[in-house]
């Protein structure tokens, strides 16, 4: 913005050279960009605005704040219209008060439109507005600068039914603005219309049918205040950018458009005559300030000096702000004109602004500094992150997006949690739109990109967080880790035997047994997009904490991957769950003093129960002589019927008190053998 340095001297009698006063807005928070000398005995600043501070869009704006940074007086332009005035024949109404929230006019009769005097025009040039030598016009281009409010002015002869009306258009509309250029409404558009037409786009620009021109005689001055959001909307839509839209999309002063209003009204009858009507002043909502409390001590603890009261409140009375004293607080009441100021926070920084910057001592910040210390749930994450780096898979980051089709491509079912996403209002791209509510796409997605670079060994996890929706709260987010596995089946001089599936639930049990979580079972998964012959759900103490299983073959076959019969090995876990379950501490025993005695027990049982099962069976069996139960052999076929298996357990027997004898031993592994074949309906097929 272009500031007058004479311009501001009718603001405040200053005696500091531009310069100074530069240096001063420069602290105040308000850069001044640089200084224009080549205007003809006057200095014009370029002074950088930020979006919160509307009201330094104008003369007046910047004076306030050289008044307050040089302690001076403010000294306004006389507004005030005296007399007995006529009463107006044009009434006003606003049929959509949450977007204009005040309108008030004056009506001007017997003006004369002639040129602009040369001191009105060298104003308006220097600061950066091309005269169009219309007395009216110019004189509202020059109370928009000094003031800061957008004015407009109508051809009052050209209104049908002495009515202005304030509406959204409601429906398609057009309208020739002032550029000449014809433009089609939304339905959104705010509007202001008389009876019969559209006058002008509210906050943006005015049309052509009631501008003024040299044969207008009687005029309806207008001074309102149109919410930010609807002259945003309407001039982003239009693309059509203009002095008074720039101002009334940061916000102007509901309450000082008045004086505004009065003050262009005087300068119209000034340089063209006239009789000023009446003020039309429609008002729905009365502008009311908001109340701050604020502790003296508490300012000066956050700026680290040591004001005293009545010098912080004379520093925000000399930018508007009213102050009350309440002791060891006060009470801010911003102005209409400061609607940036809405918290304590925002009183302090203005103390700090008007007492200067560089008046506030620089102090290094005191603080402790100790080493940084995890809680139990991040280290929890920390050791599930390496126990699993050290079971040989690498870790990935992918975004918290998936697209539509990623759950199609799983399976997922409709009604299943994992279908309540949440969609994303601006996605970058339409395969980004939802957040996350698993990760095994996106570890696809990583398999296959992988797979196509050539890697034949492909160990990928990740630790991130999914999103649930929730119908009338905040959507659930639940940390998950997420793994994929693949091994190509080559010619090597050394071979694992081992099947995909097992070396992957292999190393999710080191990763259970790491983290000491006991009571961990595989029991079968019902997941769509598993193998049903190769897959599990993992319960943790009859919680269920993730799954594992191979991809099936329609998934595995739609990646074209060329290869016969892949074993694509995936696994989510519950890292919530699993935190939940991890002990606070650990307890450590002795190691044993005395031998163990080893024996082993094979069942043939019904193929539906599962192995876990079993074992649950086994340790449900009280004897105090049983340290540890190992599976270690699963037979079918050959002499064992169709639709049993057979199933082999190892038994270690021992007592931390003394050695146990071979008859001990016996009679326990006997007790043992009976309680689970009653238990399990099996029969015996051999024992040591």
């Amino acid at each position: 913005m272009r500031v007058s340095f004479e311009w501001l001297k009718d603001f405040v009698s200053i005696s500091a050279t531009p310069e100074e006063v530069s240096h001063s807005l420069t602290m105040a928070g308000l850069e001044v960009e640089g200084i224009d000398t080549s205007v003809g005995g006057d200095s014009v600043f370029e002074v950088n605005v930020t979006p919160n501070r509307p009201d330094c869009l104008s003369i007046l704006g910047i004076a306030r704040e050289v008044a307050a940074a040089y302690r001076l007086p403010l000294e306004m332009p006389g507004d005030d219209i005296q007399g007995d005035l006529p009463a107006s024949d044009i009434r006003v109404e606003i049929l959509n008060p949450e977007l204009c929230h005040r309108y008030t006019g004056r009506l001007i009769k017997g003006v004369t439109i002639s040129g602009s005097p040369e001191w009105l025009k060298n104003r308006l040039e220097k600061c950066g507005i091309r005269s169009l030598n219309n007395n009216i016009v110019d004189i509202t281009n020059y109370v928009l600068l000094e003031m800061g409010h957008p004015l407009h002015a109508f051809d009052a002869d050209k209104l049908s039914g002495s009515v202005i009306k304030v509406s959204k258009a409601g429906k398609k509309r057009s309208i020739t603005t002032l550029d000449g250029i014809e433009r089609e409404l939304s339905g959104d558009s705010l509007l202001i219309m008389d009876a019969k037409k559209t006058l002008a786009l509210a906050g943006v620009m005015g049309g052509e049918d009631s501008s003024v021109t040299s044969g207008t005689r009687n005029i309806f001055l207008e001074s309102a205040f149109f919410a930010p959001v609807s002259v945003r909307r309407t001039s982003k839509e239009l693309g059509l950018r203009t002095e008074s839209s720039y101002r009334f999309e940061r916000g102007t002063d509901i309450e000082f458009l008045e004086n505004a209003l009065n003050r262009a009204a005087l300068l119209i009858r000034e340089t063209g005559g006239g009789i000023i009507h009446e003020i039309v002043d429609v008002y729905p909502e009365k502008f009311k300030p908001a109340t701050i409390e604020v502790n003296y001590a508490r300012v000066n603890a956050l700026l680290g000096v040591k004001l005293e009261k009545g010098e912080m409140l004379k520093s925000l009375e000399r930018i508007g702000i009213v102050v009350e004293d309440r002791g060891e607080v006060f009470h801010a009441f911003p102005p209409a004109f400061r609607r940036d100021i809405t918290g304590h926070i925002d009183i302090v920084e203005e103390i700090a602004r008007t007492f200067g910057y560089g008046n506030i001592p620089a102090r290094l910040p005191k603080t402790i500094l100790s080493g940084g210390v995890l809680n139990h749930r991040e280290r929890g994450i920390n050791r599930i992150r390496e126990t699993v780096r050290k079971t040989g898979f690498n870790e990935v980051i992918n975004y918290s997006f998936m697209s539509p089709s990623d759950l199609d491509m799983i399976s997922i079912p409709v009604g299943d949690i994992r279908r309540r996403h949440l969609s994303l209002r601006n996605p970058l791209k339409q395969e980004d739109s939802l957040m996350r509510t698993t990760l095994i796409p996106a570890l696809i997605n990583n398999f296959a990109y992988n797979f196509s670079m050539g890697a034949r060994d492909i160990r990928l996890f990740e630790i991130s967080k999914i999103f649930i929706a929730e119908t009338d709260r905040l959507p659930t987010e639940g940390l998950r880790m997420g793994g994929i596995f693949y091994r190509e089946n080559i010619p090597s001089l050394w071979k694992e035997s081992a099947q995909a599936f097992f070396i992957v639930k292999g190393a999710l049990q080191s990763l259970f047994e790491e983290m000491k979580l006991g009571g961990y079972t595989f029991v079968p998964s019902e997941e769509v997009f598993l193998h049903r012959g190769k897959s599990a759900d993992i319960e943790l103490k009859g919680t269920k904490a993730g799954f594992i299983g191979e991809l099936v073959p329609d998934i595995a076959e739609s990646l074209n991957l060329k290869v016969r019969k892949p074993e694509i090995i995936v696994f989510e876990l519950n890292i919530d769950t699993i935190l939940a379950f991890l002990p606070e501490r650990l307890t450590y025993r002795h190691v044993p003093k005395y031998p163990f005695i080893e024996r082993d027990i094979a069942i043939i049982i019904d193929d539906s129960l599962t192995a876990a099962w079993v074992m649950d069976v086994i340790n449900s069996f009280r004897s105090e002589f049983i340290e540890t139960v190992e599976i270690f052999d699963c037979y079918k076929g050959g002499n064992i019927p169709a639709g049993r298996k057979s199933l082999a357990f190892r038994i270690i027997y021992r007592s931390g008190e003394r050695t146990l004898t071979d008859n001990e031993v016996e009679s326990v592994h006997r007790e043992l053998l009976e309680y689970v074949l009653e238990k399990t309906g099996g029969e015996l097929r051999y024992r040591t």
